[in-house]
Formats: C-alpha cells, sequence, structure tokens
C-alpha cells in the first residue's frame, strides 16, 4: 500500500478540505482537527487494548503511550503506531 496506512492517517485530504471550507476561526478548525485525529486514534486504542472506546479509562489511555513509546525508544519510529 502506497503512503501511509488508513489507521494511521488521522485526518484525511476530503475530511481536512471539510473543515477548512467550514466557517470557522483558524483556532476553531484546529481544535476540529485536534478533536477528529483524537477519535480516529481512541478508536485504535480502544481496539488495541480490547474494549468498547466509550469504556476507555485515562489509565488506559496512557498506558497506550507508554507502550507506543517504549515501542519507538526499543525498535525505531517505523515499528510505533505514532509517527513523530
Amino acid at each position: 500500500m502506497s503512503g501511509q496506512e488508513p489507521s494511521r492517517q488521522f485526518l484525511t485530504l476530503e475530511e481536512s478540505a471539510k473543515v477548512d471550507a467550514a466557517l470557522l476561526s483558524i483556532e476553531e478548525k484546529f481544535l476540529t482537527r485536534l478533536t477528529i485525529s483524537s477519535l480516529k486514534l481512541l478508536r485504535h486504542i480502544a481496539q488495541d487494548v480490547s474494549v468498547p472506546m466509550e469504556d476507555l479509562t485515562a489509565e488506559q489511555v496512557l498506558g497506550w503511550f507508554e507502550k507506543d513509546s517504549h515501542i519507538r525508544r526499543e525498535q525505531g519510529s517505523e515499528a510505533a503506531f505514532l509517527k513523530w
């Protein structure tokens, strides 16, 4: 598959274009992009820890980030889910 895997693409070009077209301030557009991306990441985390998204706890989210960070340190950024 070329480019970034769909599960790792947090905001599609179509979604970004819709946010750009919305009658929102720059700050509101940023928050909208962040919220859409967060929604997708929370879906992934819920699937990874095998719980419904609405049952995720702050501890599970924090644990997932720690696990992904550990993978990045031990195996490199390409092995981690988040790419930064």
